[in-house]
């Protein structure tokens, strides 16, 4: 009866958290689009790589008038992250077979707060699963649903959509930040090298050298 309890508030945790954040999928949808990407570049970036860290700095980037492959690099370090939380979950979860793949997909950190917050194994595996395809499906569709709106307007860029992607990253940085001095100092130092980098450097090409940074004072 215990571990039944365990499961169906894990269960609901999952449900909550998918569904809220999920939503941020239409901030992205119209961030993608403003940046010069069509409405199915947007939807694949989301089905492929859905982890909005990523996606708002590839997008970001591009946008920016960055190239491609610098865009793309800073994306994939702020994606190393979910290679750690994988790590945490692998003895956690206890995935065999064909469907480590699939699991490795939704390692997000949305899908990992909400495994590790459960009290055993079985509410564990159930949290992760709720949030990874509740998150999963809310956040493709409203991208889906975000670039398709912006992609109507005649010049996105005119109503500001531009700020839209930084604001929301912000926003889903912001409960962290708040946890703890150490995470705001760490931002604010990662913050501060890519304003000065940006003068010298091609678009893309700060947050890369920022994020490293940061890294270093992490690994110390």
């Amino acid at each position: 009866m215990e571990q039944t309890t365990t499961r169906s508030a894990a269960i609901r945790d999952g449900l909550g958290v998918g569904l809220a954040v999920g939503l941020s999928g239409v901030a992205f949808g119209a961030a993608a689009v403003t940046a010069g990407l069509d409405v199915a570049q947007a939807c694949v970036l989301s089905l492929l790589t859905f982890t909005g860290a990523s996606q708002f700095a590839l997008t970001g980037a591009v946008g920016a008038g960055g190239d491609l492959v610098s865009a793309t690099a800073g994306a994939l370090l702020l994606g190393t992250r979910n290679t750690l939380y994988g790590l945490r979950l692998a003895d956690l979860l206890q995935v065999r077979g064909a469907r480590r793949a699939v699991a490795a997909h939704g390692v997000i950190d949305e899908s990992t707060a909400v495994a590790l917050a459960q009290p055993d194994p079985a509410a564990a595996r159930a949290g992760f699963t709720t949030t990874f395809a509740t998150l999963y499906v809310m956040w493709n569709l409203t991208t889906l649903a975000g670039a398709l709106g912006t992609s109507f307007l005649g010049d996105p860029g005119m109503l500001g959509l531009d700020v839209v992607g930084p604001a929301t990253f912000l926003a889903i940085l912001w409960p962290r930040l708040r946890e703890r001095s150490e995470l705001r100092t760490l931002a604010l130092t990662g913050a501060l090298i890519a304003l000065a980098a940006t003068p010298f450097l091609p678009p893309g090409v700060p947050v890369l050298v920022a994020a490293a940074a940061v890294l270093v004072v992490m690994v110390r």
